[in-house]
C-alpha cells in the first residue's frame, strides 16, 4: 500500500506541481489511514469499504480534530481513491459517496490600521535583532507574502527601485509583488546595517532573512517574532504571521483596490479564494454606516 502512496506523491509533485507542504499534508494524511488499515488487518485497498472509510471518520472524531482538519481528510482520501480507481488499481472507488464536509467558512482574524501600526512600533531598533525584525513586519503588512514565501526570499529577488519583490509562490508559481516606501526603508536598513553582521558565506546563500548564526529563519522563528511583538503591543487577537497578509488583503479592498489586483499579490489561483475578505470588507462597511450613519 506504501507503494501505491509513493506513486500518487510523485504525481502530486510532479505532473500536479503541488508545492511541498501540500505533499506533505497528503502524505500524513493517507498515511494515517494506511495505519488504520493495518490496525483492521486490511492489506488492499481493493477491500476497502465505504463503511471502512466512515469508521476512519468516526475514529478521527476521538482526536477533536476542527472541522477544517476533518474536510481536509476528506479531500485526501477522495482524491488518492479516484487515482486509484482512474488507473484500475481498485475495481471500485469506495469515497465516491464520500461528500466534503460542509463549512461555514470562518471569516479570518484581520488586525486593524493601528494595531498593525502598534505592531510594528514594538521592535527595539537600536538594537540589530529590532532592526531585522522591524524589517520583517514592514514586508509582511506591505507585500501580503505567506511565511513560506518570506523565508525563502533571496537578495536577487529585490527590485526596490521598481519598488517590487519577485516572490516563488504554491506551485513554484512566481509572481511581482509591489511593496511600499516603509518596507524598502527597513528592510534596506536591515541588509546594510545587520544582514553583513549575521552573514556566513556557507549558511547564508543569499537568503535574505538570518538569524544571529547566518542560518535561514525558521517558520516557528517567524511565529514567535510576530507572536512576541504581538503581546508587548499588547493586542488580545489570535495573531499569526498570516494575520498580516488577511490585513494587507483587508486593508487594500476597504480602501477601494480591485479584487484581481489583491488576488494577483497574493497569489491565489482562484479568485474564490480572494472574494473572503469581501465579506470582511463588507462587514466594515456596515460598522462605517453604523458608526456615522444619523440613522445608523
Amino acid at each position: 500500500m506504501e507503494d501505491f502512496l509513493k506513486e500518487y506523491l510523485s504525481l502530486l509533485k510532479i505532473e500536479k506541481n503541488l508545492s511541498d507542504n501540500s505533499i506533505s499534508s497528503y502524505r500524513t494524511d493517507l498515511t494515517k489511514f494506511i495505519l488504520f488499515l493495518k490496525e483492521k488487518k486490511i492489506k488492499d485497498f481493493n477491500d476497502v469499504t465505504y463503511k471502512i472509510i466512515t469508521d476512519f471518520f468516526t475514529k478521527l472524531k476521538e482526536y477533536e480534530l476542527t472541522s477544517s482538519s476533518v474536510s481536509r481528510y476528506s479531500s485526501s482520501l477522495r482524491g488518492f481513491f479516484a487515482y486509484l480507481f482512474e488507473q484500475k488499481y481498485i475495481l471500485e472507488n469506495p469515497t465516491k459517496n464520500l461528500t466534503s464536509t460542509k463549512l461555514a467558512r470562518s471569516l479570518p482574524v484581520v488586525l486593524s490600521f493601528n494595531e498593525v501600526e502598534n505592531i510594528l512600533e514594538q521592535p527595539n531598533i537600536k538594537n540589530n535583532l529590532g532592526i531585522r525584525d522591524r524589517a520583517i513586519l514592514e514586508l509582511f503588512y506591505s507585500s501580503g507574502l505567506r511565511v513560506s514565501e518570506l523565508i525563502n526570499l533571496k537578495i536577487a529577488d529585490l527590485f526596490f527601485d521598481d519598488e517590487v519583490i519577485r516572490v516563488l509562490g504554491k506551485g513554484n508559481k512566481q509572481r511581482i509583488v509591489p511593496i511600499g516606501s516603509s518596507a524598502i526603508k527597513w528592510m534596506t536598513e536591515y541588509l546594510t546595517k545587520v544582514r553583513p553582521l549575521f552573514q556566513k558565506k556557507l549558511k547564508s546563500e543569499n537568503i535574505i532573512f538570518i538569524s544571529k548564526r547566518g542560518t535561514k529563519l525558521s517558520r516557528m522563528a517567524i511565529w514567535k517574532i510576530v507572536r512576541k511583538y504581538t503581546e508587548q503591543a499588547n493586542i488580545q487577537k489570535d495573531v499569526h504571521p498570516h494575520t498580516f497578509r488577511h490585513s494587507f488583503a483587508t486593508h487594500l479592498l476597504e480602501g477601494g483596490a480591485d479584487l484581481r489586483a489583491v488576488q494577483e499579490m497574493l497569489g491565489h489561483a482562484d479568485i474564490s479564494t480572494t472574494q473572503i475578505y469581501t465579506h470582511i470588507d463588507r462587514d466594515y462597511i456596515k460598522q462605517v454606516h453604523k458608526d456615522f450613519h444619523p440613522r445608523g
